[in-house]
């Protein structure tokens, strides 16, 4: 026989025996899963602790820790601009861009890209850092993402 035996060929290679083994095996496996009844199972109910609407900072007892050495990123914003493409292009040593804040204003300080703070840049010890000015209010952060 051939090296490319066609599909009817090779069908007939398979020895009866073999062809009757693998009928057995389905008949005890039984009908595939969508066919087989199933009855209905009611999924546990979830169970919450309460919350407290008073505002306050859940201590670690709440599970708090859990979460408290998650790394964030802390940055200070200088200020913004918008240009075109062509100006982006244009810059070069020396150029000068001018942002949307005043001199001496708050600058913005942002965790993770959310504004939290306001603050001005100090030195300390050769080396920048933030004076936090006004901390905005956790309900005032929730309000500016909705």
């Amino acid at each position: 026989m051939s090296e490319q035996a066609s599909g009817a060929e090779m069908a007939q290679e398979i020895p009866e025996e073999a062809v009757a083994q693998g009928a057995q095996m389905e008949a005890e496996a039984g009908p595939p899963p969508e066919e087989k009844e199933s009855s209905p199972q009611e999924a546990p109910q979830a169970e919450f602790d309460e919350l407290s609407g008073d505002g306050e900072m859940l201590s670690p007892e709440h599970g708090l820790d859990v979460i408290l050495n998650i790394p964030v990123t802390l940055s200070m914003e200088v200020g913004r601009t918008r240009m075109t493409i062509r100006e982006l292009m244009e810059l070069k040593r020396g150029s000068v861009v001018k942002f949307d804040r005043l001199a001496g204003e708050p600058m913005d300080v942002l965790v993770n890209g959310t504004l939290v703070a306001h603050g001005e840049v100090v030195v300390v010890n050769d080396r920048f850092g933030i004076r936090l000015i006004d901390v905005i209010s956790p309900e005032e952060r929730v309000r500016k993402l909705r």
